[in-house]
C-alpha cells in the first residue's frame, strides 16, 4: 500500500477514526469520562431541584448512622432542627468525580453556617482511596462512613446519590445520578428550608 493510498484512506475515515477513539477513551478511561461529565454538569445540563411541594415517593424520614473520620458515631435522626445535606460517592466512580468540583464549591460556600449538616458518605471498601483522591484534587470535604444499613428508599446503591433532609427531619430530595449543586438556584432552596 502506497502512501498516497493509506493517506486517502485516513482522510475518508478520519472522522470515523477520531469518534470511535474518543468513544473507546471515554468508555475505558475512567478520568476522561468523569471530566465529560464535569463539562455536562458545569454547563447546566444536570441540575438538582428541591421542589417546593415535595415529592409524593420520598420516605417522611430518614435515620441511619455513620461515623467521622475521627470513628465518632451519630445518627441522622439526632441532627434535627439543621438541613442536612448527604452525598453517597466513591473514588472510583466517573459520575461521582464529575460532581465533586461542584459538591466541594457547595460545602466551602456553606460549610461556617451551622444550620446545615453535610454528610459526604464514602462507599469505597478501601478508605485510604477515597482520603488520597480527596487530597489529590484539594477537595475540603469531609469524609463520613455509614454504620450499618441505610434505608433503601434513602440510598439503594446508585453512586452518586443525594440526599437533602430538612430541620423537621423529612426527606425533601432524593437524586440518583450526577447533578450539579453548587448554583445559585440550588443554594436559595437550601436556604429556604431554613
Amino acid at each position: 500500500m502506497s502512501f498516497k493510498t493509506f493517506y486517502s484512506a485516513v482522510k475518508k475515515r478520519g472522522l470515523s477514526v477520531l469518534l470511535i477513539s474518543f468513544l473507546i477513551i471515554i468508555v475505558f478511561v475512567p478520568d476522561a469520562k468523569s471530566l465529560l461529565l464535569q463539562q455536562l454538569v458545569s454547563v447546566g445540563l444536570f441540575k438538582a431541584e428541591i421542589k417546593k411541594n415535595g415529592v409524593n415517593n420520598l420516605p417522611q424520614t430518614a435515620s441511619f448512622s455513620f461515623t467521622n473520620s475521627a470513628g465518632i458515631t451519630v445518627t441522622t435522626a439526632g441532627l434535627k432542627g439543621k438541613v442536612v445535606f448527604i452525598n453517597f460517592w466513591a473514588s472510583w466512580c466517573p459520575p461521582c468525580r464529575a460532581e465533586m468540583p461542584s459538591l466541594d464549591e457547595l460545602y466551602k460556600k456553606l460549610q461556617n453556617d451551622d444550620r446545615f449538616v453535610f454528610l459526604f458518605i464514602n462507599e469505597d471498601e478501601d478508605k485510604s482511596k477515597a482520603i488520597k483522591y480527596l487530597e489529590k484534587n484539594h477537595f475540603t470535604i469531609p469524609l463520613y462512613s455509614r454504620l450499618g444499613d441505610v434505608p433503601n428508599e434513602i440510598f439503594s446503591g446508585t453512586l452518586p446519590t443525594t440526599v437533602v433532609i430538612d430541620k423537621d427531619g423529612k426527606v425533601v430530595l432524593k437524586h440518583e445520578g450526577l447533578a450539579g449543586y453548587n448554583t445559585d438556584a440550588f443554594i436559595r432552596q437550601l436556604k429556604d428550608l431554613l
